[in-house]
């Protein structure tokens, strides 16, 4: 009986060639993105599951009140670990970490690898796979372990082993161990070298320093619980561990582990509470691809009722001769299971055609899981869902037929028969608008922040890294050497990256200030030169200046700094900050540094030759940047040979903020064209049976004098008004989900008009050009042809 139904199906297919064409074009299409989207989100799932410890691995965060709000931050400091490893059982291993960018040297080759200092626990924990040597080393401070690629880039297929390289131009090490790579789904995937900790406490005065300091909070601690141990009541037991201590301080830091199969999803944190991250581009991304899937299943239902009074007769002969309702249901069934199981077929050849690109823009490394009988299983029972989906409609619906109807020729198909497909289209479009106002809204937001002044000058812009300390101790000779190259047109240096904010603290007084208030204040330590350099705006006061020796003493300070202080005008006026006495001298824009959706952080400026690490250098505009960067290259070679030259333009840096932004874009973009593209197949579908099932109308209006244009506007106006519902369905709706996902911004932009107008035009564009070609080709058809029946 099932052979003889799939006979039956394959004939229904191969007799109706354009509309199998539509209905497996449009499931593979749907199938396909389902496909990707859910190897998308078992890999987000997945995210860490390298790590055989990943569901008692975590890492020790705290929560710190400044503003009467909680913060929250995954650094503590370096005397938390050896409390909690001596004083709770419940941690089977704590390591501390600090991630660094090593310089190795092999002689005159020189590498820049990312890497972490950690403990000698610290491989045990992460399941550190070793491809030679022993992850033992690390309780030798003149050790290392390399990663198998950054083996291969320095020696090539020569054993690293026992090699001595020379780390961050001071230390000679020994490479001892080779492991695995860290996938790209692991949190660890660009730690590259593993060194010591011991190495960075013995040649780092500071981390020597901070080893019993309780509020110097720049460090990871991970740790691993032991068996039955839980994290929310491990938790509990540490949170108030910095408050027993002595001089608790005034931001009140709870301490609490976060566990590592929440790092990756759900990372974002308000007033003390986890309230998701990632986890919400899953849920997003599912529900996409799930309407998609949904989507090219009803033009699977709306062509098959369409052509419903085609298969009447067919049901009504079958039902005559004694065939039950749930024999027909099962017919039409497994016609519904063959087009399903051709669409997935094709679907995998065009999952694993898209899969560069959606690796690109999802920036994974998917590859279609063939040898796993899991991925096989889920398939099956995917086509088989998929199938049901798609075929329950037409089935109770076609086996519905009376036959003493359909046998007397008195069956039709009724004037409300068409209002579920005209639903179902109705449908399609609300969603594919629906996606196109979101993709035009995250685009805006994007482009909106992107357009935010950022207080300085970002183009012709370098940042010089990975310097050595003594070079600025010759600072002032390099300047004068860089700018005598006429390739530059001013030279500065800070602590720190533009792009990144370092180095905050609570230790700030002024007059005025509330005896309770502790808010954080952000510090920058400068030069000479770095406001002209970087071209930043000074609204009161003055820049620092090198003929005034006072500046030594000066502070500069942003606006939010100037509003949360409070000063009608703050120049002249005095501030403690760190214990040290500043006058401020000016009041600069505010400088993005961090979030570019974020309000920005309150900040001084204060001069200090001795703190500053990164250079920054302004190229003049009238010179190439090849040519520049040849000029620029030697002098800093001359002044810091044991090191790489290592540049980076800021305005590139600080485009790499929008990056999971522009990602969510680009794929809200592709899936929305798909929509698109599937809804215009059901449509292409639709027109092409009510073209032909009014066929004899039309032959009859073109003889008493219609036009062209006339028959066009009449076939199309009903598709055009189905599209129109849409909008005024998907346009509200659609304003209240995206005003939603702005409030996570708080530098954000305005829903516009055009955006929901351009996206409606789009649509009903789309529609037309879509039944067009068939209502007009039906409009050309010679009345001769289609009336000579009558």
């Amino acid at each position: 009986m099932f052979r003889n139904y799939l006979k039956i199906a394959f004939r229904q297919l191969l007799r109706q060639k354009m509309y199998s064409f539509i209905n497996i074009a449009g499931l593979a299409s749907g199938m396909a993105v389902a496909l990707l989207i859910g190897l998308w989100i078992v890999d987000e799932f997945t995210f860490d599951s390298v790590h055989a410890h990943r569901d008692r691995l975590g890492q020790v965060w705290q929560f710190v009140n400044f503003t009467g709000e909680k913060a929250s931050y995954g650094v503590t400091p370096q005397p938390l670990a050896e409390e909690l490893r001596s004083k709770y059982p419940e941690f089977q291993s704590v390591s501390l970490s600090k991630g660094s960018e090593f310089i190795l040297a092999d002689g005159d080759r020189k590498f820049r690898e990312s890497g972490n200092f950690v403990e000698a626990p610290f491989p045990d924990m992460v399941s550190l796979r070793m491809l030679s040597g022993t992850k033992d080393a690390l309780k030798d401070p003149r050790s290392v372990l390399l990663s198998k690629s950054v083996a291969t880039e320095i020696f090539g297929e020569a054993s690293p082993l026992n090699q001595v390289l020379k780390l961050d131009n001071k230390e000679a090490v020994r490479v001892a161990g080779v492991y695995a790579d860290f996938p790209l789904s692991s949190s660890f995937h660009d730690v590259r070298v593993l060194a010591p900790w011991n190495l960075l406490v013995a040649t780092q005065r500071w981390v020597r320093d901070s080893q019993q300091e309780w509020d110097n909070n720049s460090f990871q601690v991970y740790v691993q619980l032991r068996e039955g141990a839980d994290f929310e009541s491990v938790s509990a037991k540490i949170s108030d561990t910095r408050m027993k201590k002595k001089d608790p301080p005034a931001y009140k830091p709870e301490f609490f582990v976060h566990p590592m199969r929440k790092w990756h999803l759900y990372n974002d944190f308000e007033n003390g509470v986890n309230v998701g991250g990632l986890i919400e581009f899953v849920r997003l991304f599912g529900l996409i691809g799930l309407f998609i899937l949904l989507l090219a299943c009803i033009n699977f239902m709306n062509l098959s009722t369409a052509r419903s009074e085609k298969r009447a007769r067919e049901v009504g002969i079958r039902k005559a001769i004694g065939s039950a309702r749930s024999k027909l249901i099962a017919q039409f069934f497994s016609e519904s299971l063959v087009v399903v199981v051709l669409s997935f077929t094709l679907s995998l050849i065009v999952a694993e055609l898209l899969m560069p690109f959606f690796n690109n823009v999802a920036g994974k490394q998917l590859t279609m899981p063939w040898g796993e009988p899991l991925f096989w299983l889920c398939s099956f029972v995917f086509c088989g869902l998929t199938g049901f989906i798609a075929g329950s409609y037409p089935a109770f619906y076609l086996s519905s037929f009376q036959p003493v109807k359909v046998l007397k020729g008195t069956f039709r198909a009724g004037r409300f028969a068409a209002v579920p497909r005209q639903a179902l289209v109705v449908f399609q479009f609300a969603v594919s608008i629906t996606l196109l106002i979101g993709t035009l809204v995250v685009f805006k937001q994007i482009q909106y922040a992107k357009d935010r002044p950022v207080g300085y000058s970002k183009e012709g812009l370098l940042e010089i890294n990975a310097l050595l300390p003594e070079v600025f101790s010759h600072y002032d000779a390099l300047r004068d050497e860089l700018l005598h190259t006429g390739a530059i047109r001013d030279v500065s240096a800070s602590r720190g990256s533009l792009t990144l904010q370092d180095g905050g603290t609570t230790d700030v007084s002024w007059k005025g200030k509330s005896a309770d208030g502790k808010p954080l204040l952000m510090g920058n330590y400068i030069s000479h030169d770095f406001g002209r350099t970087i071209g930043w705006e000074v609204l009161r006061g003055r820049d620092f200046s090198r003929r005034m020796a006072t500046d030594s003493a000066g502070l500069i300070i942003n606006e939010a700094a100037a509003k949360l202080m409070g000063f009608r005008n703050p120049v002249g006026e005095t501030v403690r900050w760190n214990g040290q006495v500043f006058q401020v001298i000016g009041v600069v824009r505010n400088m993005v540094k961090e979030n570019p959706f974020a309000p920005v952080n309150p900040s001084g400026f204060m001069l200090n030759y001795k703190a500053v690490t990164v250079m920054h250098v302004r190229l003049a505009p009238d010179k190439a940047v090849r040519e520049a960067l040849a000029k620029v290259e030697p002098v800093f070679r001359k002044y810091n040979p044991e090191s790489l030259f290592s540049y980076r333009f800021v305005d590139e840096e600080y485009g790499r903020k929008f990056a999971v932004e522009e990602r969510v874009g680009k794929l809200a973009g592709f899936f929305a064209i798909l929509t698109v593209i599937i809804s215009s197949l059901g449509l292409f579908g639709l027109a092409s049976f009510v073209a032909e099932q009014r066929v004899k109308e039309i032959g009859v209006r073109k003889v008493l004098g219609a036009s062209v244009a006339q028959l066009w506007g009449l076939l199309s106006k009903d598709f055009v008004r189905l599209v129109l519902i849409s909008c005024l369905i998907s346009i509200p709706v659609t304003a209240y989900l995206m005003n939603e996902w702005l409030t996570r911004y708080s530098y954000r932009t305005t829903l516009s008009w055009w955006m929901f107008g351009a996206a409606g035009l789009s649509a009903i564009g789309i529609a037309l050009g879509t039944v067009s070609y068939q209502t007009i080709r039906a409009a050309l058809v010679n009345p001769v042809k289609s009336l000579k029946s009558e």
